[in-house]
Formats: structure tokens, C-alpha cells, sequence
């Protein structure tokens, strides 16, 4: 956006115009009164949601509201200042207060109250509208935690609305305060240094997923059978991971062509640039950590595949084996019935039987049994049962 005149014409919006002084000597104010209490009640909601709201004037820092209405007074008073309001799941109420005071067009109203917005670029008339995803990576948990920025970039002022623990703009803010120059060249600035943030906030997400990445591949090749899970929900990241990072290569480039239509200060233009770039080798790295785990996966299911296979063919020889030996013991089985059936029958006890006075029975008996026995074993062996 470009660095405009803060002088404001009649035109503008109504908000602008309340800031303006007026040119007759503005009467006496009545005495202050005690705030009723529901406007008590608002003040400390608003201490509650705001992080922080800091006037700024040519870089430097005039003051430090505590609550969203003496913000809005203190920035009509001043109109060379430049408000930078930070939000934490603001109220409705508070939004709403925000939009009638700096005009904010209700759709990015709408998607800054209900969040869960994918990362863009809009602008309504004189205001940019960006919403961001940050990342951070948790080494605790292994896992890389997502959340949501929303930030309206007008004339004289910068809002940032904040879902989630990420990013940290009080570092945003320090870096800016100690470089009044920088932050002199109004609220552009502070959107690049906002972006910055962003995206270096990215650079430790990627160094945790690469050193995940190469702990699952040892645990792939180490058989771990819990490895699979983990490459999912790594994978699930990356898919949040690459709908944070994609985005804003695109966003950049749109920023970036518009420099000569809003004449964007030089320096600055390098800096956004400087983002960009970072950007793209972002996005780069997580579409090769995506396929990497990709790769991963179909090879972790090769893996199982072939363990499993060789599990089965295990059990199929254990079983083989295990019908081996049971032909053996059947077939030793039937062997030995042989003459314990012969010997049975000899054996009862019957007065009158064929062959029982027979002085040749016993021979013939045994014989009938070497016989028997003998066979089978041979019928045995041809079959490859013994």
C-alpha cells in the first residue's frame, strides 16, 4: 500500500472526519463524569482482548491505550499518528466497534469473527485485508501447531487479529520499535514485518519435519510396526503445511506488482521481495517433504508386504513340516496296529476257534505279522511317508 498524505478530504469516510479539528475553537468540555457501567464493562473487555494498542508517530512511539475507545480518541486527536492494535479473540461487539471506526468492509469483518479462513490477499476500497497461517513446531509433542492471523492495513492504522498461540507479535513489535525508520514508513511497514515473522517462523517448522522425516526412515527400515501411523499424521501436517505456505507465494507476487501502482518505498520493496524469496523455498521444501513421505509410505507397505509374506511362508513351512511329521507318525501308527490286530484275535479266550490246537498257529502268526508289517512299510516308503 502506498504511504499517503494524512490529511484527509471532505469526502472521506465519517470516521476520518471526526478526527479532523474543527476550525472554530471547540468549546469548553463539561466536567468529566464517573463511566456509567456498562461502558465499565466494555472498557475491561476490550483490556481483556487487546494484546496491545500503541499510538505511533514518524516511527516513534506516542502512546499506549489501554482500551479501544481511547484509541479511537487518541488517534482522532492526532491525525499524523498511526494506530497498531493487537487482538486476541476479540468480541463481535469489538470487531464491530473496529469496522465502524476504520470502515472495515463486513466480508473481512465476517472472516476475521469466524476464523478457519484459508491464507489471502484482499483489498476493499483503502484497506488491505491479509490473513496468514502461522506455524510452530512443538519437539515435545513432535507435532507442528497452526494458527491464524488476520490483519486490516489502512491509511493510518494496522490491526492485527490473532487466533492461536502463533505467531509471537511482540517480537514484531520490538523489531519495529527499534528501528524507527523502518517503522516510519507507516502501516505497509508493518505489514511486511508481520510477513516476515510468518514466514521465518516457518524455517523451524521445516528443520522438526526433516528431523522427523529421517526418524521414520530409520523406524521403516528398523521394522517398527508403529511407524505407519506416524508417517500419517506427518503427512496430515504437511497437507495443513502446504495449504499455509502455497498461498503466499502467490499473495507476494500480487504485492509485488502493484509496487510502481502505489509506490511502494524502494527499501520496503526489497524486503518484501526478500520474503518472497523465502516463501517460494518454503513451499519448496514442504512439496519435496509431501512426496518424501509419499515415498516413505510405499515403501513402508513394500516392507510390511514382504514381512508379511515371509511370515506366511514361514507358517506354511512350519505347517509343511508339521504334516510331515504327522504322515510319519501315522504311518508308524498303521504299522504297529498290524500285528496288535493279529495278536488280538488270537487272543480270545473262545473254546472252539480254526487253527486253535494247530501245532504250526504260532509260527504262522508271527509270520502273518512280519508280513503285514513289512508291507506297509513298503507302501509306506514309496509314498514318501517314512
Amino acid at each position: 500500500m502506498p504511504r499517503r498524505a494524512r490529511s484527509a478530504p471532505a469526502s472521506k469516510r465519517q470516521s476520518w472526519r471526526r478526527r479532523a479539528s474543527p476550525a472554530a475553537a471547540p468549546p469548553k468540555p463539561p466536567e468529566p463524569s464517573a463511566p456509567a457501567p456498562a461502558e465499565r464493562a466494555r472498557e475491561e473487555q476490550d483490556r481483556r482482548s487487546i494484546v496491545q494498542a500503541v499510538l505511533y508517530r514518524d516511527g516513534r512511539r506516542v502512546s499506549s491505550p489501554s482500551s479501544l475507545a481511547e484509541t479511537f480518541r487518541l488517534l482522532r486527536d492526532d491525525p499524523a499518528g498511526m494506530a497498531w492494535i493487537g487482538l486476541h479473540r476479540p468480541t463481535d461487539a469489538e470487531l464491530r466497534a473496529l469496522a465502524e471506526e476504520f470502515d472495515l468492509h463486513e466480508l473481512a469483518v465476517e472472516d476475521a469473527m469466524e476464523a478457519h479462513q484459508r491464507p489471502k490477499l484482499e483489498r476493499y476500497g483503502e484497506t488491505l485485508f491479509v490473513v496468514l497461517r502461522a506455524a510452530r513446531y512443538l519437539d515435545a509433542l513432535e507435532e507442528v501447531d497452526f494458527g491464524e492471523l488476520h490483519v486490516f492495513v489502512g491509511r493510518d492504522f494496522v490491526i492485527t487479529v490473532r487466533h492461536g498461540a502463533a505467531p509471537d507479535l511482540s517480537a514484531v513489535r520490538r523489531r519495529m520499535e527499534a528501528d524507527p525508520e523502518l517503522l516510519a514508513l507507516g502501516p505497509e511497514a508493518v505489514l511486511y514485518a508481520i510477513l516476515d515473522a510468518v514466514v521465518d517462523g516457518y524455517a523451524p517448522v521445516v528443520t522438526g519435519v526433516q528431523n522427523d522425516i529421517d526418524e521414520i526412515e530409520t523406524e521403516v527400515f528398523g521394522g517398527d510396526p508403529a511407524v505407519s501411523r506416524r508417517i500419517y499424521e506427518l503427512s496430515r501436517e504437511m497437507v495443513e503445511f502446504q495449504r499455509a505456505t502455497r498461498p503466499l507465494v502467490g499473495m507476494l507476487h500480487g504485492l509485488m506488482a502493484g509496487f510502481a501502482k502505489y509506490g511502494t518505498d524502494e527499501e520496503l520493496q526489497r524486503y518484501l521481495r526478500d520474503v518472497a524469496d523465502h516463501v517460494t523455498h518454503i513451499s519448496e521444501r514442504v512439496d519435496g517433504f509431501r512426496q518424501a513421505l509419499a515415498d516413505i509410505l510405499t515403501v513402508n507397505a513394500t516392507l510390511v508386504t514382504q514381512q508379511q509374506n515371509a511370515e506366511m511362508r514361514a507358517l506354511a513351512e512350519a505347517g509343511f513340516e508339521q504334516n510331515e511329521e504327522i504322515k510319519k507318525i501315522s504311518a508308524w501308527a498303521a504299522i504297529l496296529f498290524a500285528p496288535t490286530l493279529v495278536g488280538t484275535i488270537y487272543g480270545m479266550n473262545f473254546e472252539t476257534m480254526p487253527e486253535l490246537h494247530w501245532s504250526f498257529g504260532y509260527p504262522f502268526a508271527i509270520a502273518l505279522m512280519a508280513v503285514v508289517c513289512a508291507s506297509l512299510y513298503v507302501i509306506f516308503k514309496r509314498r514318501d511317508w517314512l
